[in-house]
């Protein structure tokens, strides 16, 4: 039954059928959702939403049939809501931040296990399986917590995809990535955990391509590339079928593809009218991909795909989303190979936070003498050091084969 109800009469628990008002009178992605935690509570009353119908056949009801208009007053049910969201807090873990090459390590594992988990739940929805949240969930909390421990770990060895594999650890490293920069722009914890699972199911209307056209090497045919163009729609599709799959992971796989002037695919929307969480998921998407090798071409260097990207941004990205995405990676990202004002080579090995032109480098290649030297750390945010970035090189034309090793301190390894 649908009850309609003043906003001092929610309890968490009951599931909203509908808000009155605008929809630019409250933040909800979603307009029909289980009020299931204190913080969405939180927000719905600070909005200037007065009203809302609620579905007592989905949720509880109110306390009694006889419960008038006035209810709690708002300071007294904001009061219950903080003093649950206090509790929660105390038992929240807090994950300690580890270096680099320890992250690494168990980076590694949860690439392999992301890696097998996502190509079992996208082949089962080849076959017609609906997919569940629930499958996918525990793989974003794996990558969120590695993301936590160490943001550029995981980011990183999941760029180091093989060909062969690309369309699930693709959907990976978007996870990840979504995750860092859900935290960038200070979203909570549950709208990050919303947009780590939207980056990891954005592209399975991929599973609907022919793998002959998906991983074909020389150029697409037109109805080939048309059906390329149609797996944000086929996507979509799978994913109405699912189970428990929010709205905002269904809007960014319809729309990940869809640009700021307008001239994205499907719908060619326009800025105003694409949301927050499809225009986070274009920028990694776009990132992943170009940084990546792919069965047609090579990937770029990590720190020449951000400098592309900033000469599309006008009409590809949005600008501040863009920007924060930039600043939740560094300028130079971590694997990214530079030349020093000191006419040597480095590697990026981690961001150090007080600025993005001032990393953490693993200095390892003489350019005078062309050899290699002793490793040298240098962290370029301490005043003692005096060597700073000049460019960012390509590793093939310095013939560095192995830059996974010098960043991470761990040999290749195939997912």
């Amino acid at each position: 039954m649908l009850v309609r109800i003043h906003v001092k009469q929610l309890r968490l628990g009951m599931f909203v059928h509908e808000l009155c008002g605008s929809w630019m009178d409250h933040p909800f992605m979603r307009g029909a959702f289980l009020l299931d935690d204190p913080k969405d509570l939180k927000t719905l009353l600070a909005t200037s939403i007065k009203e809302v119908w609620i579905d007592t056949a989905k949720g509880i009801g109110i306390a009694t049939e006889n419960d008038d208009n006035e209810g709690e007053t708002v300071e007294e049910v904001a009061a219950e809501v903080e003093a649950t969201l206090a509790r929660a807090d105390k038992v929240t873990p807090v994950v300690e931040r580890v270096n680099i090459a320890q992250e690494a390590v168990r980076a590694v594992k949860i690439c392999a296990k992301s890696k097998q988990a996502v190509s079992s739940m996208f082949q089962e929805a080849r076959m017609g399986k609906a997919l569940d949240a629930k499958d996918a969930l525990p793989i974003v909390e794996e990558i969120s917590t590695s993301v936590m421990r160490n943001p550029g770990a995981l980011i990183s060895l999941a760029r180091l995809k093989d060909k062969d594999d690309y369309t699930y650890m693709h959907s990976v490293a978007v996870c990840a990535l979504m995750v860092s920069l859900s935290r960038q722009l200070g979203l909570d914890e549950e709208q990050t955990r919303l947009a780590g699972l939207a980056g990891l199911l954005h592209d399975v209307g991929k599973m609907m391509i022919p793998l002959g056209i998906l991983n074909k090497p020389g150029k697409l045919t037109d109805p080939e590339f048309n059906t390329v163009r149609d797996h944000p729609s086929q996507g979509h599709k799978m994913l109405l079928e699912g189970k428990g799959i929010s709205e905002i992971a269904l809007d960014v796989c319809l729309h990940h593809h869809e640009k700021m002037d307008g001239s994205g695919y499907p719908e060619k929307l326009t800025c105003e009218q694409i949301s927050l969480y499809a225009k986070m998921g274009a920028v990694c998407d776009v990132y992943d991909a170009i940084t990546s090798n792919r069965p047609y071409k090579n990937g770029w260097e990590p720190a020449e795909s951000l400098r592309k990207m900033a000469e599309w941004s006008s009409g590809h990205f949005d600008t501040r989303i863009f920007q924060a995405f930039v600043k939740s990676i560094g300028i130079y990202p971590i694997g990214s190979l530079v030349k020093l004002e000191s006419n040597r080579l480095g590697v990026i090995i981690e961001q150090t936070g007080k600025s993005l032109l001032t990393p953490m480098v693993k200095v390892f290649f003489s350019i005078k003498s062309n050899t290699r030297i002793p490793h040298e750390i240098l962290d370029l945010s301490k005043p003692a050091c005096k060597d700073k970035i000049i460019s960012h090189e390509d590793p093939v034309k310095w013939g560095i084969g192995d830059i996974q090793e010098l960043w991470s301190d761990m040999p290749v390894t195939p997912w």
